[in-house]
């Protein structure tokens, strides 16, 4: 039977749920090609520099940058015979730029090329991401703005609390993400590239090659790290860049993950009370048996990868404290796996988001119906005050609403059946001076109710979502919605 890509596994990030942008980064030939150009950078800063570089050697090493479906095989090759994957990339490469081929990799160690090619990713990975943050909390603040005004059920402890209002509530879901913003604008922010530093960091090497010239060792380092796009290099960088860098940026994505799953777990409970939904398509089909459901399975799968994304950070804080001085090379393989998988799931946590938040449906009919069954309650305490404005004791207010309220509450909990607490006030003679006030347009208006939730969510926008999403605007306009795979 023929081998097929079938018989073996494939990480279901790939094939399910990430963009092709954020695989193409974390792809065998995106790395084998970045590799390549960080010898390039070395190379022609070298020259620069005045070192014994040919014209010849820099142009075969540009040419051969992109790493071919031919270099694949013989660097595989290559490194089943020397057991070390950078040695045969140099020997690959310098079959593709013969000229070049003794110079390569002059001066450096295998983290020159590993290392500040993982900080290009983690740099390029965070731009991919950013955008499609804001990109979400751009469309909940629409939504939120859109149903500022429309009252609904509050909880405190699961229970029934002061109504607030539906674009409240995803204000508060956006206020969530804006703070992953930050975290995620911050560690790109504080990314600092290795540079050119040897074997130990202590750049020796690099201090021989240029004669114990010290000003063209940090001129080197400046050059290359300039070339790479940073505006940082690390000065007391050992063999590696400081592991440290993974364990912020991975509690940035950690804490993205968490406010992903807190909003659709949000979703999911709503669904559950047939108060909102997320879009369900005309052919979708919610279960195999029970052919009625609407199953939220895009929250659900939101919760899903956002459980595993945060995980994640916890390899990254051991990877760190377990570091032996100036390096070991018990990081390397967990970090092949865990640094490409945070960000598949962060980009497949932004495509998902993205998708259900353009498209909630709200249903106000029983979200009111949800929020009368439990208004009388919360409107004994206006019933209270305008009884003392009416002359009444605010005492024997208090207390008929109590007696009243406990026989009602009876009513709903043992016998089934609606709240009929103001059929019992307009009963009792005590609050005749309130009954015409007791209507749907006063004292049980729900609005009356929210407080300042619609003038808060306004604020909140012109304050702080606006701000925040002013330097993606552009970014915003050319991210594609993109389709999700299943």
């Amino acid at each position: 039977m023929s081998s097929s890509s079938f018989d073996v596994w494939q990480n279901p990030l790939g094939s399910r749920y990430a963009s092709q942008a954020m695989l193409k980064l974390f792809s065998p030939r995106t790395r084998a090609s970045t590799w390549r150009q960080l010898w390039v950078w070395l190379a022609e800063s070298q020259k620069e520099l005045g070192l014994d570089v040919s014209d010849e050697a820099i142009t075969q090493m540009k040419a051969a940058v992109v790493f071919s479906d031919e270099d694949f095989p013989v660097a595989a090759e290559e490194e089943k015979k020397r057991r070390h994957d950078v040695m045969a990339h140099v020997y690959a490469y310098g079959l593709r730029a013969p000229a070049a081929e003794k110079l390569i990799h002059w001066g450096a160690t295998s983290c020159y090329v590993t290392d500040n090619a993982d900080l290009i990713f983690l740099r390029d990975g965070l731009d991919i991401l950013l955008p499609k943050v804001a990109k979400c909390i751009k469309k909940l603040s629409e939504f939120a703005i859109e149903h500022r005004s429309l009252p609904c059920l509050g909880y405190t402890h699961g229970q029934p609390a002061q109504p607030i209002t539906v674009g409240r509530r995803a204000a508060q879901w956006v206020e969530g993400l804006l703070m992953d913003l930050r975290n995620l604008e911050r560690a790109r922010e504080d990314l600092t590239f290795r540079g050119v530093k040897g074997t130990t960091g202590s750049q020796a090497s690099f201090l021989q090659i240029f004669d114990g010239d010290h000003d063209k060792v940090k001129k080197l380092d400046d050059l290359v790290t300039a070339k790479a796009g940073f505006q940082k290099r690390s000065i007391i960088s050992i063999q590696t860049y400081n592991r440290k860098t993974d364990v912020d940026v991975s509690n940035a994505l950690n804490s993205f993950g968490a406010t992903c799953e807190h909003i659709a777990t949000t979703i999911r409970m709503l669904a559950m009370f047939k108060e909102l939904e997320e879009p369900f398509e005309k052919d979708q089909i919610g279960s195999s048996a029970m052919a009625y459901k609407r199953n939220p399975m895009r929250s659900e799968r939101i919760c899903s990868l956002a459980r595993k994304l945060q995980t994640l950070n916890q390899g990254f804080a051991q990877t760190y404290a377990h570091q032996w001085f100036e390096r070991s090379l018990d990081d390397s393989a967990i970090r092949r796996i865990d640094i490409p998988e945070m960000f598949l799931l962060a980009d497949a946590l932004c495509i998902i988001l993205d998708n259900v938040s353009s498209g909630l449906v709200v249903y106000p009919a029983v979200i009111n119906a949800r929020l009368q069954a439990e208004l009388p309650f919360m409107a004994t305490e206006s019933m209270i005050m305008r009884m003392v404005q009416k002359g009444g004791s605010r005492q024997e207010a208090h207390e008929h609403i109590r007696v009243l309220s406990h026989q009602a509450g009876a009513v709903v909990k043992q016998e089934g059946k609606a709240n009929d607490l103001v059929e019992r006030v307009k009963q009792e003679p005590f609050f005749q001076p309130i009954w015409d006030e007791l209507t749907p347009d006063k004292l049980l208006n729900p609005a009356a109710f929210v407080g300042r939730a619609p003038e808060q969510v306004l604020e909140f926008k012109a304050e702080m979502v606006e701000p925040a999403l002013a330097r993606y605007k552009d970014q915003m306009e050319v991210v594609a919605a993109t389709e999700i795979k299943v």
